[in-house]
C-alpha cells in the first residue's frame, strides 16, 4: 500500500481540477418566508466567503471524489497502478479512512486569517459525493469519527462541528455543504449493478424501496447537521443531478445524462431544515424552484449583473480540493475578482483546499494578509453594497452604499502600474446633487466639476503614486437629494 501510494502521488503532483459547469437556473423562485428573506438579505450584504473541499481525497492530493465516477472527463480521470482495476482503486480510495489523520487541525487558525482577509461566512463540505462523513453521522461508519479512522481518537474528530463552532464565534454565518448523491451507500449505487456514470445505477421506479432507503438515509443525515451542529444558516446542496426528471434541462449539456427519476423530496427536507433552523437559505444547486434561493455560478463571474440573488464559487488555487505544488492566484487578482462580482450584485465565495495534517498551505495564509490590507481599506464600498449602471467602465467597476447617496468608483490596477492617470471622467448619477469626491486613503483634495453627465476629476500629482499592494484605488463620489 505505500508504494501504491507513493507512485499514485508521484503521478498525480500537479493535477488539477477541471471545473464542472454549473449553469445559473432560469426562473427564478423568490422565498416568501419573512425570516428566509430577511437571512438572504443579510447574506447578499456579506460579499465575501469562505468555501472548504476537504475529505480523505487530500491524503493523494487528488481531485474531490470524481475519479470514483466511471466516466471519461478530466475531472474523473483515474491515476496510479490501479487506474486500469476500478474495483481495487475504489478499495484503495476507501482504505484511505484507515490513514487519514490530520492532527495539526485548528479551525480557530482558519476563522482568525479568513475574518482578518474579511470573509463573512463559511460553507464547508460536511460529506462530497464520495459518501465520506466529516462528521459524526449516525447512518454510516463512512466517517471521520468512525474508529477505523485514526483521527477519530482525537478530541477534535467531529471535524465539521468543531469548524462551525470556531467561525460562529468569530460572527461567520454558517454553510453546510452536502452532497446529494452519495457514491459509498449501497442505496445509491447497489452493488448488485456496476455504476455507469454519475447517476443511481440502478432504476428508483424498479426498484422503489431501495430508493426510499436513500430518501431516508439522505434525509436522517441532513437532519442530523440541522440538529447537532448549532444555527446553521445556510445548507448548500450539490450534486444536481439527484433532482426530479421533470426538473432536467436538455439545452445543459451535462443534464442531458440524467434518464431517471431522482427525486429526494425536497419538500420534506426543506420542511424539516426550516422547523429545526428557522430562516435558513437552502441552495439547491441548478434544480430550479423554491429551494434554490441563490444561484451558484462556478469557477466564473457572470458578464452582467443578475437580477436574482447569486454567489461565484471560485478557487483560490487551481483545483477545489488539495493537490500539492498547488498554483495560488495572486492577491491582485482575487481582489479584482471580488470587485467585479461585487459590482455586479453577487458574492465571492472563494475556496481554500486544507491538505491532509490538517492545515493550508502557507501561500493561503499570505494570500488573505494582502487582501486582508486592502480591505481594510476599501472595505466601505463592498460590503453592504449595491449595483449601479452602467455598473463598469473599461477598468473602472461601480458599487453604491444602500442609502444610494455614495458611489464608489473602484479603479483597477495591474501588476506593474505605478501611477493613477492625471484625469478621470465618471458617469454622473441622475436626480441628485454632486457634493463631494474623494481619493479614499489620500489626504489630498481632488478638483472636480461637472461636464454634462460626467464628473471630471483631476487628481494631484503628489497623490498619484500607487503602492504595489494597491490593487484597486477608490474614489468615494457623494451626493444630496434635494
Amino acid at each position: 500500500m505505500k508504494n501504491f501510494l507513493a507512485a499514485l502521488l508521484g503521478l498525480c503532483l500537479g493535477v488539477q481540477a477541471i471545473a464542472q459547469e454549473h449553469n445559473t437556473s432560469a426562473n427564478y423562485v423568490k422565498p416568501t418566508d419573512p425570516l428566509v428573506i430577511k437571512n438572504l438579505a443579510e447574506w447578499e450584504d456579506l460579499k465575501f466567503g469562505l468555501f472548504m473541499h476537504w475529505g480523505t481525497y487530500s491524503q493523494w492530493g487528488i481531485v474531490e471524489s470524481w475519479s470514483l465516477c466511471p466516466e471519461d472527463e478530466g475531472w474523473t480521470q483515474r491515476r496510479g497502478p490501479y487506474a486500469n482495476k476500478y474495483y481495487e482503486y475504489v478499495k484503495a480510495y476507501e482504505d484511505l479512512q484507515k490513514q487519514f489523520n490530520p492532527v495539526d487541525f485548528n479551525p480557530e487558525k482558519w476563522s482568525q486569517a479568513a475574518k482578518a482577509a474579511g470573509m463573512k461566512y463559511v460553507v464547508f463540505t460536511t460529506k462530497h459525493h464520495d459518501g465520506f462523513a466529516m462528521f459524526d453521522t449516525k447512518q454510516s461508519d463512512y466517517k471521520i469519527t468512525d474508529t477505523k479512522s485514526p483521527f477519530s481518537r482525537n478530541p477534535r474528530a467531529n471535524v465539521a462541528k468543531e469548524i462551525f463552532n470556531a467561525f460562529r464565534q468569530d460572527q461567520f454565518k454558517i454553510g453546510a455543504y452536502f452532497s446529494k448523491p452519495d457514491w459509498h451507500t449501497p442505496y445509491y449505487w447497489w452493488p448488485y449493478f456496476p455504476p455507469k456514470d454519475r447517476n443511481v445505477n440502478y432504476d428508483p421506479k424498479k426498484y422503489p424501496e431501495r430508493w426510499q432507503q436513500f430518501k431516508d438515509f439522505t434525509y436522517n443525515q441532513i437532519s442530523e447537521l440541522m440538529t447537532d451542529y448549532g444555527k446553521i444558516d445556510i445548507l448548500w446542496l450539490d450534486g444536481g443531478w439527484v433532482r426530479p426528471l421533470a426538473t432536467v434541462d436538455t439545452t445543459v449539456e451535462w443534464q442531458r445524462g440524467i434518464k431517471t427519476e431522482q427525486d429526494i423530496d425536497m419538500p420534506k427536507i426543506a420542511n424539516m431544515a426550516r422547523k429545526k433552523q428557522p430562516g435558513i437559505i437552502i441552495v439547491d444547486r441548478t434544480v430550479p424552484g423554491e429551494y434554490e434561493n441563490y444561484v451558484t455560478p462556478e469557477q466564473s463571474i457572470p458578464d452582467k449583473p443578475l437580477d436574482i440573488p447569486w454567489e461565484s464559487c471560485m478557487t483560490m488555487g487551481n483545483s477545489f480540493s488539495y493537490v500539492p505544488n498547488d498554483r495560488y492566484k495572486p492577491a491582485r487578482a482575487i481582489v479584482h475578482n471580488l470587485i467585479k462580482i461585487v459590482s455586479r450584485g453577487g458574492n465571492y465565495l472563494l475556496n481554500i483546499a486544507p491538505g491532509p495534517r490538517g492545515d493550508w498551505d502557507p501561500i493561503a495564509y499570505q494570500r488573505l494578509k494582502e487582501i486582508g490590507k486592502w480591505i481594510d481599506k476599501n472595505g466601505e464600498g463592498i460590503y453592504a453594497s449595491h449595483r449601479i449602471a452602467p455598473y463598469s467602465i473599461g477598468d473602472v467597476f461601480f458599487t453604491q452604499n444602500k442609502e444610494e447617496n455614495t458611489v464608489y468608483a473602484f479603479i483597477l490596477h495591474e501588476d506593474g502600474k505605478k501611477r493613477l492617470p492625471s484625469s478621470l471622467e465618471l458617469p454622473l448619477k441622475e436626480g441628485a446633487k454632486l457634493q463631494n469626491v474623494s481619493l479614499v486613503g489620500s489626504s489630498l483634495k481632488l478638483r472636480w466639476k461637472t461636464i454634462d453627465k460626467n464628473i471630471h476629476i483631476e487628481i494631484p500629482e503628489k497623490g498619484r503614486d500607487l503602492s504595489p499592494d494597491n490593487y484597486a484605488s477608490m474614489i468615494k463620489i457623494e451626493y444630496v437629494y434635494l
